[in-house]
């Protein structure tokens, strides 16, 4: 006979059920209670709070979706819904407007509305998680304001020297076909055999004329003397003088190629020089380049190096060699 146990011995069977429905019911009620309880915890958030959450999050992925389009405009409508009707959430709304408004891909970017949504998070949200990299970005924002504007100065700089360069570039192709003209003139009183009547060397211009009954036919390129303000005064002052002159000698085989001798001083240069108690100077002449330095070329007319000469470069003194005699006038302005 098997063994029964103490309930079935000394309960009976009706007060064990009985017992045992009380059980059953005392711990149903126990759930429904913790239920309750759990409800009137939780309700706050669940009705207040979830799904004012869940509506802020989708308002903030359709935000992101719009930005990732391309469609900055529409993606700061979203934002500024959602600083309107989710508050709790505007700090993190006007730290994403503020990427938007500074975004290099936004053609229509804004960085001072960029610096406005970041400054206002700092000052009406100091607590906030955003606000360290809101910092940042104001930094990162005014260095690259400074830069743009740097750019800017620069760009307009640039299209300014653009311009003079193509106003240069104009007046070299117009110079290029003067002195193609000039050239012509030049062969053509060569091969003929004429003369020009008339040097003409401005010194502030820094270049010399040759004339022929009152036409330039050439133009060249000069270099003065290491002082080339004034006339010239006395011996050793390293200037060109200034005044009327001829060519009165000439030298084919000079130390600077070749030479044609100024006739420097005249009476009035004395005169200035006699006031003055001081010896004229003399020895001024157009000429070449010194013998061993031919290969400098145009560069030569760049720095004034001459003690009170003109300088040309040695194919130029040949060519002036040929076209003007003793006796050609030559006038030295200023």
């Amino acid at each position: 006979m098997r063994e029964r146990s103490f309930l079935q011995i000394e309960m009976p069977e009706e007060l064990r059920k009985s017992l045992t429905n009380a059980a059953e019911k005392k711990r149903r009620l126990c759930d429904r209670f913790c239920l309750i309880v759990v409800c009137i915890v939780l309700s706050p958030l669940i009705i207040c709070g979830c799904s004012h959450l869940d509506e802020a999050h989708l308002t903030f992925e359709e935000a992101n979706v719009l930005f990732n389009q391309g469609s900055y405009n529409a993606s700061l409508g979203k934002y500024k819904q959602i600083i309107e009707k989710y508050p709790t959430t505007a700090d993190r709304a006007l730290f994403e407007m503020g990427i938007v408004y500074s975004y290099p891909k936004n053609n229509q970017k804004d960085y001072q509305k960029s610096l406005d949504c970041f400054h206002k998070l700092i000052r009406d949200y100091p607590e906030s998680g955003y606000r360290q990299n809101s910092e940042s970005m104001i930094f990162n924002i005014n260095n690259v304001i400074k830069k743009d504007q740097r750019i800017n100065t620069q760009q307009t700089q640039i299209e300014a020297l653009q311009q003079e360069v193509k106003a240069k570039e104009n007046d070299i192709i117009d110079l290029r076909k003067e002195n193609e003209a000039l050239e012509k003139k030049v062969y053509y009183y060569a091969v003929r055999n004429v003369s020009v009547d008339k040097i003409l060397i401005e010194k502030k211009a820094r270049r010399l004329l040759l004339i022929s009954k009152g036409e330039v036919i050439k133009r060249y390129k000069i270099a003065l003397g290491g002082n080339p303000v004034g006339p010239k005064e006395r011996q050793g002052d390293n200037k060109t003088p200034e005044g009327t002159y001829f060519i009165d000698s000439r030298n084919r085989d000079s130390t600077y190629h070749q030479s044609l001798h100024i006739s420097y001083p005249n009476e009035r240069d004395r005169e200035r020089a006699r006031e003055l108690g001081v010896s004229p100077g003399g020895n001024i002449m157009i000429h070449g380049i010194k013998k061993g330095f031919s290969w400098v070329g145009d560069a030569q007319a760049d720095v004034d190096w001459t003690k009170g000469c003109i300088a040309v470069t040695d194919e130029e003194i040949e060519e002036i060699d040929k076209l003007a005699p003793n006796g050609t006038i030559v006038e030295i302005r200023p």
